[in-house]
């Protein structure tokens, strides 16, 4: 595995020359700009991996996203390639429809320390979910960003992250009570402790979010990638264009044709996929 192919591969191609916080900030915008999130793998018939050397020829040789696991994972060794201090946490995501987190970590998460403050660095959450920048690791503090206000809270036993955007207008009158659009101004995405992981501590968590039918994975085709000025994303086979707005985000969604995702692929999200698969949009808990 080669640094500068992964750095080449998101777009970064100054010369790296310190891991400060500006470095940081730049590296982590650039993979959420560059690598789709994205859960293919598990509908044509291949398997994620949380093998780094399997995810860095996914990611990087073949142009392909994933999921956090896959991105987060290789994001935690480059950093660590460019000499940052970071270790891997775990995140516990919320589920809505049970007000309550998940009982496992399911969610695989990089803490990075600069000059004696902490950061959380996330690089796979997707959708209007996604940090594009790390968030300073304080309690109450909003840390604006372009898909709205981020706030991380601790209650002394575990940290929560929300994050609190704009009113969507959608653009097509014939989406406007898709159940994919979230109309939620505040959203809590994840809680997370300091306990330091590995990759290992994912392992059965892996395996059980692909193969189990009731997972969100398993229902749901999903991809979606950041843009400038919002993001894509790709929900079975509806297709929509997110742009960021000062008072409200502007959703344009149209259904996409099976013969016609190759073609979304590649314009959209830069993506070439070897093995075909069929669109899923069967009911769970996720929405844009």
């Amino acid at each position: 595995m080669d640094l500068r192919e992964y750095l080449n591969r998101i777009g970064f191609t100054e010369q790296f020359i310190k891991p400060d916080l500006d470095s940081l900030f730049t590296i982590h915008n650039l993979h959420v700009m560059s690598v789709p999130f994205e859960n293919f793998s598990v509908h044509n018939g291949e398997k994620n991996s949380m093998d780094l050397h399997v995810i860095y020829n996914k990611i990087v040789k073949s142009n392909r996203g994933g999921w956090c696991c896959e991105n987060n994972l290789l994001f935690s060794w480059a950093l660590k390639e460019m000499g940052y201090k970071s270790t891997i946490l775990g995140g516990r995501v919320f589920n809505s429809l049970e007000q309550d987190f998940l009982p496992s970590d399911s969610h695989l998460i990089n803490l990075v320390e600069i000059d004696g403050k902490q950061y959380i660095a996330d690089v796979s959450f997707g959708m209007s979910y996604q940090i594009w920048y790390p968030l300073e690791l304080i309690s109450g503090k909003d840390q604006p960003q372009p898909p709205g206000v981020f706030r991380l809270t601790n209650n002394g036993e575990k940290w929560i992250l929300q994050k609190t955007g704009r009113k969507q207008l959608i653009i097509d009158d014939g989406f406007a009570d898709s159940g994919l659009v979230d109309k939620r101004l505040t959203k809590t995405l994840y809680s997370l402790t300091l306990t330091p992981r590995d990759a290992d501590h994912f392992l059965e968590m892996s395996v059980m979010l692909q193969t189990n039918p009731d997972s969100l994975f398993m229902l749901k085709t999903i991809c979606s990638l950041q843009t400038a000025t919002g993001y894509r994303a790709l929900l079975g086979s509806t297709y929509s264009e997110v742009t960021f707005k000062e008072d409200s985000d502007s959703v344009e969604m149209k259904k996409i044709l099976d013969d016609e995702i190759e073609d979304v692929l590649k314009e959209k999200f830069n993506m070439v996929l070897v093995n075909k698969f069929t669109p899923k949009n069967q009911k769970a808990d996720y929405r844009m």
